[in-house]
């Protein structure tokens, strides 16, 4: 007899274990569309219950490739390209444009790019200004699906909703009867890479980066995480380097020991040179 009811307990010990895997927050008002994912995730993989579906999650050995098919269930993606484009324009005239004019080679980072809009526009640009081939650029996600529509290239027209570079979409932007279509190489400027926000050896890997991208992500985490998670990225950024959150995120109250500076209303977070 098949079970897929999310009790309120079930749902305490299934939230706590997404968010320790992940960080997602779900709040009791949440428990109906977690209950409406779970279900379809767990009957899909041939569970009968919601409480078998977890004791599997949490403790068979070979649950990984599950608990991927249930993150890319559950995160949101949505993004569409030049979304808070001011910030994007700011840090490759400020930050990277500089940098290569210096000699260097900067490093940025989209953290949580979800289906690769924002590097995308990011490349764009980089592109418009001629430093493409001179910018190491690094997209992450931790939702496997994303990254693989990122790659490919192909988005709803909804991604297309708002174009303040016109110019930029006629370029690179294709528009067809599935939607909207990548042309040219745009993409493989782009190193896509799966990474967890909570899985601090594999962001240590990642290297240090002149800029960090990490926006409208961190809302869906509960305080002692976004602290955790901005911990890892401030240790990301090189002397001098930026990192940029959402419009709506602020980390002031978290402490973190960057400088929160304002440049011509877009709000940025700095790294000491020292």
């Amino acid at each position: 007899m098949t079970n897929l009811e999310l009790t309120p307990q079930l749902f305490a010990i299934l939230s706590a274990l997404i968010e320790e895997r992940v960080g997602l927050s779900y709040a009791s008002t949440d428990q109906a569309l977690l209950a409406s994912k779970l279900a379809g995730r767990a009957s899909e993989a041939g569970f009968e219950s919601l409480l078998d579906y977890y004791y599997f999650l949490r403790y068979d050995p070979n649950s990984e490739s599950e608990f991927e098919a249930l993150v890319n269930a559950l995160v949101v993606n949505e993004t569409f390209f030049f979304r808070e484009f001011e910030p994007l324009q700011l840090a490759v005239t400020q930050f990277l444009l500089p940098l290569v004019q210096a000699g260097h080679t900067p490093r940025v980072w989209c953290a949580a790019c979800s289906t690769g809009e924002e590097p995308l526009s990011l490349a764009m640009l980089l592109d418009q200004h001629g430093i493409s081939s001179k910018v190491e650029l690094v997209a992450t996600d931790v939702s496997t699906a994303a990254l693989e529509r990122a790659r490919a290239g192909r988005h709803g027209r909804r991604s297309l909703r708002h174009v303040p570079v016109p110019e930029l979409a006629a370029k690179w932007l294709h528009l067809d009867d599935d939607g909207i279509r990548v042309v040219g190489d745009l993409g493989r400027t782009i190193d896509w890479r799966y990474v967890n926000l909570l899985d601090s050896t594999a962001v240590r890997a990642l290297g240090g980066f002149d800029v960090i991208l990490c926006r409208n992500v961190l809302i869906y985490f509960r305080d002692q995480l976004v602290s955790q998670v901005v911990q890892c990225l401030q240790e990301r950024l090189r002397p001098g380097g930026a990192l940029f959150v959402g419009v709506s995120e602020s980390l002031m109250r978290f402490g973190a020991a960057l400088e929160c500076e304002e440049r011509g209303g877009v709000f940025l977070y700095r790294k000491s040179q020292l």
